[in-house]
């Protein structure tokens, strides 16, 4: 989040995001190809976790570069290029999410991508160096927590995603979701527990594979996601 006073000159010395924005902004196509690179599979993960559809959230990555070509004239930073993203991100998503009026939710092709883990160049390394025994147990677990993330509303998912995936603290959150802090640190620790709840049992499977005690209470530090 932006410090009160700083200026876009500020900014952009901070966040080379910013300066190839501010590229774009200047008509600069080459700058625009670069931040497509850089953000597009981060998009289409984050998205993919949040409307659970692969084949959407492909074209919701694309919707939000297309908004930000588009509304590359009126563009002056005021936080993060990636805050400032994912809040464009964050709202196509959640209209998505309200005018699906319950309808069935399209499987996410797990291989696609891995649960709440790194993103997807470290993945890549990672799923090389794994015997296809530990990739499998990876899937089921990717499967497993995308069913879990499906039982949060639809902002403590947001929340989680953000936190888990990009890192951002519960000030960047705050901005990105329009919120308070306060009220983000209550969403991820009531999210938490949610996870807790549903995971629970694939949780207890792990430990009594390893030869471990179930547990004693529901403020364990091991069962929090």
């Amino acid at each position: 989040m932006a410090m009160t006073g700083e200026t876009s000159t500020q900014l952009a010395l901070r966040d080379p995001d910013i300066r190839l924005m501010l590229r774009v902004r200047n008509d600069d196509s080459a700058a625009f190809a670069e931040l497509v690179e850089l953000y597009h599979q981060r998009l289409v993960t984050i998205m993919q976790h949040l409307v659970n559809s692969a084949e959407e959230a492909e074209d919701l990555a694309q919707e939000v570069f297309l908004r930000v070509f588009r509304g590359r004239k009126k563009y002056h930073p005021r936080a993060k290029f990636s805050t400032w993203l994912f809040t464009i991100a964050n709202n196509l998503a959640l209209n998505v999410l309200r005018t699906r009026q319950r309808k069935p939710a399209i499987p996410l092709n797990v291989r696609d991508s891995g649960p709440l883990g790194p993103r997807p160049a470290e993945q890549l390394v990672l799923d090389r160096e794994r015997s296809p025994h530990d990739r499998m147990q990876q899937q089921e677990l990717a499967a497993i927590v995308q069913q879990a993330l499906g039982t949060l509303n639809e902002r403590q998912r947001v929340a989680v995603v953000l936190n888990k995936f990009e890192d951002m603290n519960y000030a960047e959150i705050a901005e990105v979701m329009e919120l308070t802090t306060k009220a983000v640190k209550s969403l991820l620790s009531r999210a938490r527990e949610n996870l807790r709840i549903a995971l629970k049992d694939y949780i207890y499977m792990e430990r009594g594979q390893a030869g471990q005690a179930e547990p004693k209470g529901a403020d364990d530090e091991e069962g929090e996601v």
